[in-house]
């Protein structure tokens, strides 16, 4: 399920709300309830899976939150994933003529 399909989603102000309650439960490392909106739940296991590199885990999810209120200010209904945001950051230090870049590219025929 994706999070830009969720039929009769709350606002966008009420989700970022619960977005932010739910990155500051996880920086705490403690959960204050019991209960998750499927997103919240999606957006947990995406940032299980996900791979923090060199960064600390507390202070890449302090980036990752700016970035999501950057794309709320913008206009952003769901916050994006982590795995989006590591990918859209990895994506911006590659330079220009790299292999990454290049194999991802299709074949010109």
């Amino acid at each position: 399920m994706a999070l830009a399909s969720i039929v009769d989603a709350p606002d966008a102000e009420v989700i970022h709300a619960q977005f932010n309650r739910l990155l500051g439960e996880l920086l705490k490392g403690a959960f204050n309830r019991n209960s998750f909106q499927a997103w919240e739940i999606e957006l947990i296991l995406d940032i299980q899976a996900c791979d923090f590199g060199d960064s600390t885990q507390k202070e890449l999810l302090k980036r990752y939150q700016k970035a999501v209120q950057r794309a709320y200010d913008k206009g952003a209904k769901m916050p994006m994933k982590l795995s989006e945001y590591l990918a859209n950051l990895r994506s911006r230090r590659l330079p220009p003529n790299s292999k990454e870049s290049l194999s991802s590219r299709p074949i010109a025929s």
